[in-house]
């Protein structure tokens, strides 16, 4: 077994579902042209942490000086069903699906850091790491894509073909030199079950997303007041939206989430908006302290309540 295969079975051992490497070259022209098109077209909404750091978002040796090789990982967070799954009743908003469990952000870090170090251990303690989950501006699924980790899809996730689009990626950047896999030659081909599911035409025919009328996007990153257009196409959307996730078909085939550790809470599948519209900051702090759902705050995630109440009274 070599270095890099050795790594790849340590990741698995530590919970990963997929694990692959590539070089730390800049991702390919096409798609840091795409990039750079989509941001100066305004298609990032009010994201404007998207338009920093340009140069290091499309070139992980940007991000660590010497860089050589990325460590790429997945998670898949597909839940179980649930014999006892909740209904639309009328009282409830719905949570994506991610935020159902413990922060990943915090999980998964702490394993690569796991992950850094067997590395370290395999060179004698000469490798240097950067960590990424999510939170460095690093072209994630352009890289995992380049790892093998799968292909992007028309909803503009990673899937990968066993687990499907519900996989939350982490990268380790390093300057040990390790021997990368090959992307994978898999694709949508002629499904667009995506497009047609986005509830409010953010995943466009041309190819483009328009993370403005996404209701991920309105939902949690949002500031302000949302439209009333785009709102009443919320419907009970509290917080995030899995409509394109769902609609894959590489989805309805993957396997649940197989991973003990990550701790999963089943009561969030849907919250109580007129619990919601009561929290105090206290207990928004208390209840979500280890919940993904932090990432919107209270303020954002109250006027989502509104909306949703807003939609259910009035049959949306």
């Amino acid at each position: 077994m070599n270095r890099s295969d050795e790594i790849k079975q340590k990741a698995l051992e530590l919970g990963f579902d997929v694990v692959g490497i590539t070089d730390a070259g800049a991702i390919e022209a096409e798609q840091v042209r795409m990039l750079r098109e989509w941001l100066q077209g305004g298609y990032a909404g009010q994201m404007d942490y998207m338009h920093r750091n340009f140069e290091k978002r499309v070139n992980p040796a940007a991000l660590l000086a010497g860089a050589q090789s990325v460590i790429c990982v997945g998670l898949n967070y597909k839940p179980a069903k649930s014999k006892t799954q909740s209904e639309h009743d009328g009282r409830t908003g719905r949570i994506a699906n991610y935020a159902r469990y413990e922060d990943y952000h915090r999980f998964m870090k702490s394993r690569l850091h796991e992950l850094a170090e067997f590395v370290g251990s395999l060179v004698e303690g000469e490798g240097r790491f950067k960590i990424c989950v999510d939170s460095a501006p690093a072209a994630e699924r352009g890289l995992g894509r380049r790892a093998g980790l799968g292909f992007i899809g028309k909803n503009h996730m990673l899937i990968h073909p066993d687990f499907g689009p519900e996989i939350l990626l982490g990268e380790i950047i390093t300057d040990v030199e390790l021997q990368a896999d090959e992307p994978l030659a898999v694709n949508c081909e002629n499904c667009n079950k995506c497009i047609e599911a986005c509830p409010t035409g953010a995943l466009r025919a041309d190819g483009l997303f328009d993370a403005g009328r996404c209701i991920s996007y309105l939902t949690i990153e949002h500031k302000g007041e949302i439209g009333r257009g785009a709102a009443a196409k919320m419907g009970e959307r509290l917080f995030g939206c899995d409509e394109c996730v769902a609609a894959c078909p590489y989805a309805e085939k993957a396997p649940a989430c197989g991973n003990k550790q990550f701790r999963f809470y089943a009561g969030r599948e849907r919250l109580d908006l007129g619990e919601v519209l009561g929290m105090s900051r206290e207990s928004f702090k208390a209840e979500f302290a280890d919940s993904a759902v932090r990432r919107a705050g209270l303020e954002r995630l109250k006027r989502n309540a509104g909306i949703c109440l807003q939609n259910v009274r009035a049959g949306l």
